[in-house]
């Protein structure tokens, strides 16, 4: 019997979109031997999921990685907290629940400036990023519960068509459609040999033809996804940085070579790509660590990509700025508060950015350094 531990990778899918010679100019960038998956040590099944397509898909890749599979009695897991903060940590973050999404996750929100709205197929991470976003954004440990329910987060999609604020009402983004959000909480890609989630959401927005899928992903095993009937209404994104910020500060995710492959491939299977370079740091040298993933990323994709760029600088706040130093007390992340200027958002919150000085710096810089290594790379926003 052939499990997902003997599966080695297939070859690449015949493209969906039309092919041209320019199209085959760079090579198709391969992805490193063996990707890493990520191997939890408990699948949580809760019991309004565990008749779900996505909690069989659980248990079984689950066992085969190895994982205990809990079966609740209820809805709420318990059993995280630990003896510490770390301890509370390294639980759930080898942790994932299958659950059914709350009907609060069915009334979308809107998320500027990436879409009109966001689509969650789950809450929580299984990567170990210094700089989490999601840190003193979700309550509890940080576990990942994915969502079973899929037909009824589906379902709700039309009820938002034309209602958005970003590509609904953008001329130039039109032909998008509304979009849809999938990686706000969570990255779907990292968790989708447990769920087949991204799989189903992917295939449903090919079939629509006034909305569209966006996600973002720090991984790389993109193989079962290359054949799927998308039909250009998914954008794949990328998250990615300077290989020295990648490699000091984003624990448990894939390569950065790995993920430029994985962008090439998938453009080559006709979808839509995007970079979305985040954090940006000004680290040393920074012109050079950036000036070198911008190269590679053209490198990496065929001339007649379509492909966009979203950049967003590092930024945080004081409640993130706590969890992420129980999370990580022995972090080089600069986050330091006096060298920073502070920003409050109309509801009285607090964000510490980069002072004016050097964020008009770096933007000028991406800016012109965008353009002339990835002319066709159409840069949605700066923030």
């Amino acid at each position: 019997m052939t499990t997902l531990l003997d599966m080695t990778p297939p070859a690449a899918a015949p493209h969906i979109a039309p092919t041209h010679a320019a199209a085959h100019a760079n090579p198709e960038p391969r992805p490193s031997a063996h990707l890493k998956l990520w191997r939890p040590s408990r699948v949580f099944i809760t019991k309004a999921a565990r008749d779900s397509d996505v909690a069989a898909r659980a248990r079984r890749v689950g066992a085969e990685l190895g994982a205990e599979i809990i079966e609740l009695k209820g809805n709420a897991v318990r059993g995280l907290k630990g003896e510490s903060e770390r301890e509370t940590y390294r639980r759930a973050k080898t942790s994932i629940a299958i659950v059914n999404a709350p009907p609060s996750a069915l009334r979308f929100q809107p998320i500027p400036p990436s879409a009109d709205f966001r689509l969650d197929l789950a809450r929580g991470c299984p990567a170990h990023c210094q700089y989490c976003y999601l840190a003193g954004s979700l309550s509890g440990p940080p576990i990942t519960r994915a969502y079973a329910n899929l037909d009824e987060i589906f379902a709700a999609v039309p009820n938002f068509i034309g209602q958005g604020k970003i590509t609904s009402a953008s001329e130039t983004r039109a032909h998008e459609g509304t979009t849809f959000e999938a990686s706000c909480y969570t990255d779907p890609l990292g968790i989708e040999h447990l769920t087949g989630g991204l799989e189903r959401a992917i295939t449903w927005f090919g079939q629509q033809s006034e909305a569209g899928l966006r996600f973002t992903t720090k991984y790389a095993r993109v193989d079962d996804l290359l054949g799927l009937p998308h039909n250009g209404r998914t954008r794949v994104r990328f998250s990615v940085n300077a290989e020295d910020i990648t490699r000091r500060f984003e624990g448990g995710t894939a390569k950065l070579a790995d993920r430029l492959a994985a962008m090439g491939r998938m453009a080559r299977a006709g979808y839509p790509v995007g970079l979305t370079i985040a954090p940006i740091m000004p680290i040393e040298n920074w012109q050079a660590g950036y000036g070198a993933l911008i190269r590679d990323a053209g490198i990496a994709l065929p001339e007649d990509a379509d492909v966009t760029v979203e950049l967003i600088t590092h930024r945080f706040t004081p409640g993130s700025r706590e969890v992420l130093l129980s999370w990580y007390p022995g972090t080089s992340l600069e986050m330091d508060p006096a060298v920073r200027s502070e920003k409050r958002n109309k509801f009285g919150g607090r964000k510490f950015v980069y002072r004016r000085e050097m964020m008009r710096e770096m933007k000028a810089w991406f800016t012109d350094t965008i353009a002339r290594e990835l002319p066709n790379g159409a840069v949605l926003y700066w923030t």
